[in-house]
């Protein structure tokens, strides 16, 4: 798990030395092995870091030729709107699939990384952190680089869109036991090798989380509307009148 977030680190050093102008649009990138240098990393370490780059559309990898930087994405898309319900839509179709590819090749030492995170999130000792580490080691079993990447970015819009944010921390801490024990199914479902209980366990997990989700608008629209009707009620009052 730190290798994985470490290539990360890489990933945001090197966006920032794009977006200072260090690394230009049509630049070209040093060498793996300098980068690898340059940053006291390895270079499996950079060529992750070269992937995602390449996945949020700041380098181009031109084969016999090099890495080189290409034009920002659009703006207007890069502030797309997305809301709560939408991502967890999204992570629901996404990691099931990975939950059902992952039950047929993750190694003895992914289910034990598993496992640990699973206990950290029971014990409730950094449960976030745990819970991401807990779907970050399913997309890694998968095998498959574009749905790592597809869950990591899951996780940057979670932990960077304010509207995601405070949807989720509505959530988040409601169902503890409940939240507890779809990570275990998971768990069990993968560790069986049975991928249709995998996907079923993971489905699961988000048909609550969105559910959830709609129940904790629902209430806060109407602890807006009681908001307003007490307003208007103070303002339209007549109790001065006949008390």
């Amino acid at each position: 798990m730190q290798n994985r977030r470490l290539f990360w680190d890489i990933v945001e050093k090197i966006e920032l030395l794009i977006d200072s102008g260090n690394y230009p649009p049509g630049s070209r990138l040093p060498p793996e092995r300098v980068l690898a240098e340059q940053f006291d990393v390895s270079r499996p370490t950079i060529r992750e870091a070269i992937i995602a780059l390449e996945v949020r559309q700041r380098v181009e990898v031109k084969t016999s030729s090099g890495v080189y930087v290409i034009e920002k994405p659009d703006e207007a898309n890069s502030q797309l709107f997305v809301s709560a319900f939408e991502l967890t839509q999204a992570r629901a179709l996404v990691e099931g699939e990975a939950a059902a590819l992952a039950a047929g090749s993750i190694t003895k030492e992914e289910l034990e990384q598993l496992h640990i995170s699973l206990v950290k999130m029971e014990s409730g000792i950094n449960a976030e952190e745990a819970d991401k580490e807990f779907h970050s080691i399913i997309s890694k079993a998968t095998r498959n680089n574009a749905i790592l990447f597809s869950v990591q970015n899951f996780w940057h819009l979670r932990e960077s869109k304010e509207n995601i944010k405070e949807a989720y921390r509505m959530v988040c801490n409601s169902n503890v036991n409940k939240r507890k024990d779809e990570h275990r199914e998971i768990y069990n479902a993968l560790k069986a090798g049975d991928a249709q209980a995998a996907r079923v366990a993971m489905h699961e997990h988000f048909n609550r989380l969105i559910n959830a989700l709609f129940d904790a608008t629902e209430a806060r629209a109407l602890e807006e509307v009681k908001r307003k009707n007490n307003e208007t009620r103070d303002l339209y009052s007549l109790s001065h009148l006949v008390s």
